[in-house]
């Protein structure tokens, strides 16, 4: 009996992702091509591995038997490859990596670029891919690293399976539009004003409810935004003022909006996850560590830029 094992990958994705569909997005593929090796996959070892009985595909005991072995063999490939790079001065191998659109921006850019001078021969591969979704698709092996946000009131969720890894905490400014002729200079000036606020499950809409709770008002939330562009657009025309990161402001044009003075409102810490395989000690492999790396070096790079823009006097909120 031979076996495939590029087909036991393909009833691996199934069994874990509950479905060909899905199977077929994550392994890049179409629908009819993961069915016809599914059912090469049959003919090889003279058994039905899929139950097509039901509207949903679901798999035979035999094939959860040949899926559970596949997710052995996946791992120990892993484990391989990451063992050989232990063997050469120059890693290679590609390196997926989860993130959202700052970091991809601040981070990630400057790092792939210190990646391709430093070790030309890892592959990086950007998906825009952030939240519980990027934190599934890490558990499923769809990437390899995830870039995440949290703000500094929310404890750190229980990942058993994965490790973090801090890489910048970013602090957070008021801006305010730059037309309004008294711009606030105290948390007690911005009771009243409407704001554009960040959505609740996220880090500045978390930041903005922290201060508010803090400081005994309920914020008048006229506009209620995910993406910090058109967040930044609203304040700039006069709409409200916002929480945002440092990070966020770093290619608005001087002038677009006001920074206030305000400082104290915290910050949010953006860290790297990555998976832990039963068979290593819970340290990255070595091409996600190098990866993790880089983005430290390209933190402490955004690090600097800020402290140019902002001084580095701080002042505590009022």
């Amino acid at each position: 009996m031979e076996i495939d094992p590029r087909r036991l990958r393909i009833l691996h994705e199934v069994s874990r992702r509950g479905g060909v569909m899905k199977a077929a997005e994550a392994l890049h593929l179409t629908p009819s091509a993961v069915s016809q090796q599914l059912a090469q996959l049959e003919r090889e070892v003279g058994l039905a591995l899929i139950d097509r009985s039901q509207r949903r595909v679901t798999l035979t005991p035999a094939g959860r038997v040949l899926a559970a072995y596949a997710e052995r063999i996946e791992e120990q490939l892993v484990e391989a490859r990451h063992e050989l790079n232990r063997f050469t001065e120059r890693l290679s191998g590609p390196v997926t990596i989860a993130a959202f659109p700052t970091v991809i921006r601040h981070l990630l850019v400057p790092a792939l670029r210190e990646l391709a001078v430093r070790h030309p021969r890892i592959t990086p591969v950007i998906r825009e891919l952030f939240g519980p979704g990027a934190v599934t698709e890490l558990r499923l092996g769809g990437v390899d690293l995830v870039v995440t946000e949290r703000d500094m009131s929310q404890p750190a969720a229980s990942l058993p399976s994965m490790s973090r890894h801090r890489l910048y905490d970013d602090e957070y400014r008021i801006v305010a539009p730059p037309g309004w002729t008294s711009v606030p200079e105290t948390v007690a000036d911005l009771v009243d004003l409407p704001w554009v606020a960040g959505v609740p499950d996220q880090a500045c809409g978390q930041a903005l409810e922290r201060l508010a709770q803090l400081h005994g008002f309920a914020p008048r939330r006229v506009h209620v935004l995910a993406e910090f562009p058109p967040v930044l657009a609203l304040v700039a025309a006069g709409h409200g003022v916002a929480v945002v990161p440092s990070l966020a402001l770093l290619d608005v044009p001087p002038g677009e909006v006001a920074v206030t003075a305000i400082h104290g409102v915290g910050s949010r810490r953006i860290e790297a996850l990555t998976r832990v395989s039963r068979t290593t000690s819970g340290e990255p492999d070595p091409v996600q560590a190098v990866m993790i790396e880089m983005l430290r070096e390209a933190a402490e790079g955004v690090a600097r830029r800020v402290r140019e823009l902002s001084g580095s006097a701080e002042a505590p909120a009022t």
